[in-house]
Order: structure tokens, then sequence, then C-alpha cells
């Protein structure tokens, strides 16, 4: 054990130069001026993927008003998560950018962003507070064991992000590391049907996505693309079931509720449109608030020629399968989308290898592991970010506190 009247000679490598990296990097010269920090990263660019989050904005985490429980948001880490965000949560993240001074603003569903909507301010605020703390950055620089690494550092904390494949998280497991084998989460997913897709650009709020037959749900707005769905209800559902997707190649039965509506309460809104409208055309009523566009494609895939029909003419056969498609209208996802989209993965180093408090190795002492190459994932607003930032300062202090010892 290093004690205090050595800090000044030890050494802390940081495996990975993205948002945990770099964050576990300042806070651990925050809280240890003396310790050397170095950060080691395999490719020539730093926090690449912090500079392209958001659109380029960086929702860099979330007030969690509407969050009840961590597991609506972290399918997988959430009781971890419980318990580090005692010491770490949203609120310490959002005085700690606005301290270093990143002024934050909180939208109406409750993403956070730097109020210049500019990624490069969380960016910047990271490089130069690595900069002021002389924090050693390192690019190219390819880590493939940890004995190596631990020959030359007292500490290591490795924070490569998600992986993938499993062969890159290959040296871990080498070590007596359990890995979670790593698969896609966060992404889009694409459906061959072009009657739907000739609706690309529609934006539809508070729908339901599920996967039929499983307890797999989400819910949100939804945006119609040229190859599929989108949005974050699409995004959340890939994250709750990333596994699963993963397991059938991505294709999968998908429900769509358009109006995020019980169906006997979609029937009833039905009927009630009929009765004081009953002169107008189906198409000029809209239930539900259902983009124009939409309705019309719903209309003619329910009714067929009688979509020009008006609403007196409906008989409840035909009401009943307006009410069935608006609830539940099925199609076949054909895989994920033909871009390289992902951010996220699901899987990693499984929690069973890291102590809950403080992340070290439960195999290799002074191994320590943040961010997402831990198995903890979550969905769409900032919630991963978060993670990032609360994994990170665990271990800064959990490193800290051995060395005082």
């Amino acid at each position: 054990m290093v004690t205090r009247t050595k800090i000044g000679s030890v050494k802390t490598a940081v495996v990975g130069g993205g948002a945990a990296g770099f964050f576990l990097a300042v806070n651990l010269k925050e809280k240890a001026p003396r310790m050397e920090v170095t950060i080691l990263e395999r490719s020539q660019r730093v926090l690449a993927k912090v500079e392209a989050s958001g659109g380029g904005r960086c929702n860099c985490t979330n007030s969690f008003a509407r969050v009840r429980d961590l597991s609506q948001v972290y399918p997988r880490g959430h009781r971890l998560l419980k318990r580090l965000f005692k010491v770490f949560d949203h609120r310490e993240a959002y005085q700690w950018f606005e301290a270093h001074g990143v002024r934050l603003i909180t939208q109406d569903d409750d993403c956070v962003f730097p109020a210049s909507q500019d990624s490069h301010t969380i960016v910047n605020c990271l490089l130069q507070e690595a900069n002021r703390h002389h924090i050693n950055i390192c690019t190219g620089v390819k880590v493939g064991s940890v004995g190596e690494l631990l020959s030359d550092y007292d500490y290591v904390a490795v924070c490569i992000g998600g992986s993938p494949r499993a062969e890159g998280l290959q040296w871990l497991a080498d070590t007596g590391h359990e890995v979670v084998p790593p698969v896609p989460s966060l992404f889009t997913l694409s459906i061959a049907d072009e009657s739907l897709t000739s609706l690309m650009g529609t934006v539809v709020d508070n729908v339901q996505v599920m996967i039929p037959g499983t307890k797999l749900r989400a819910d949100g707005p939804l945006l119609i693309t040229h190859w599929g769905v989108s949005g974050p209800a699409i995004l959340r559902l890939s994250s709750y079931a990333a596994r699963h997707l993963a397991e059938f190649a991505w294709q999968v039965p998908l429900s769509i509720n358009w109006t995020g509506l019980r169906e006997t309460d979609v029937l009833t809104t039905l009927q009630t449109v009929m009765m004081q409208n009953p002169q107008k055309q189906l198409q000029t009523v809209r239930p539900c608030g259902l983009p124009s566009r939409l309705w019309d494609y719903l209309l003619q895939k329910t009714i067929g020629e009688r979509s020009t029909n008006r609403w007196q003419n409906l008989n409840q056969k035909e009401l009943n399968r307006l009410a069935n498609v608006l609830t539940n209208d099925v199609y076949l996802t054909s895989g994920r989308a033909p871009y390289r989209d992902e951010f996220v993965t699901c899987g990693g180093v499984s929690l069973a290898s890291v102590d809950p408090v403080t992340l070290e190795s439960r195999h290799v002492p002074n191994l320590y592991f943040a961010g997402e190459v831990l198995d903890i994932d979550g969905v769409t607003g900032g919630f991963n970010f978060q993670a990032a930032w609360t994994t990170a300062y665990t271990v800064a202090r959990a490193i800290e506190v051995k060395c005082e010892k």
C-alpha cells in the first residue's frame, strides 16, 4: 500500500481518452495533485465520441425528474448505479461542470446540454482541465496487457468504452474477469415496407412500441425514416431489447401503437369523432392528433377505397379495424439501420468482477474500471454520460483513498 509521504511518486494510467477517462483523470488530479496521471488513448484523437454526441450538442446528463426507478433508464447496471449515485449523481455532475466554466441548460424533456449547444464546450472544458493539471495525454498507444501496465504504474483505470466485439476485451478476460459478450444498443431499425417509409420525415409524439410475445416495450416520439423507424421510442426499445434483438439478428415483429392509448379508449375516441362530425370526410378529421400523412396511410391500409367516405358511413367493423391498427400496427424489422450510428454497447466487464463500492477489480489489485467498458448502459437522454461521470468519479475517489492509507 502506498503511504501519503510517497504520493508524489505514485503513477496512475488511465486507459482510454473518452468521457470517463478524462473525467477520472481530472478528478484524480484534483483530489491528489501530486499524483502523476497519464491518459493512454489508442486512436489519434481524444474525446471524439463526446464531440459527436447529441448531434454535436452533447446531451451530457439528465435532470432525472421523471425517473421513478433507475431501471427505467438503465436496463443494465441500475442496482450498482443506485449505490454510486449516493456519492456522485446528476446533481453533482451538473454542479461540477458549471463550477468548471460550462453553463448548462435543462430542456423541457429533462435532457441537459451546454448552453452553447455545442459539444466542444464540454470537450474544451475537459481538455483545459487536463492541461491545467499537467495530465499526460498519449495518443496512438495500444494497450494489450494488464501486467505490463501494472509494472509501470501503481494504479490502472480502464476506461476504453464499449467494444463492438468480445475479442476487444479478451486481454481483460485473460486476467480472470468475466466478460459479458457485447452487442449493440441504442440503434434505429430498418423496415422494408415502402408504404411506411414513403412517410419519411413524419414525427409522431407519444407512441408506444413493443415486441409482441415479450414484455419489451418503450414509449416516446417516433420518427419515420427512409430506412424504417427512429426516434427516442425506438432507441429506448433497442436498449431494453438489445440482447433479444441480437439473438434474432434484428429481425423481429414490431408493434406500433400510434396513439399510446388503450384500444378501447381509441375506439371510444373514434365513436365520438363520428358522432360529432358525421358529414365530414374521414381524411379531414384526424383523431388523437395524428399527422395527416400518417392518418391517410392508416385509413388506406385499413379500409382501402372507403377511406374517402364520410364518418357517418363507417360501420362498426371498420371502426374496430381502425382502432386496432392505431394501437397495434405490426411490421417485421429487417435489421438495424444501415449506418454506423451505434454509440453504445450492451455488455462488457461483468459487474460481478468489480468491487461495488470502489469499482476495483476483484481479480487484480490496483486495477479499476469506469464507463462503458463495464456492463452498464442506459437509454438515450444523457444517461450514458451520467454513468460515465459517476463511475469515473467513484474510481478517482477510490484511488485517492487507497493512496492515503
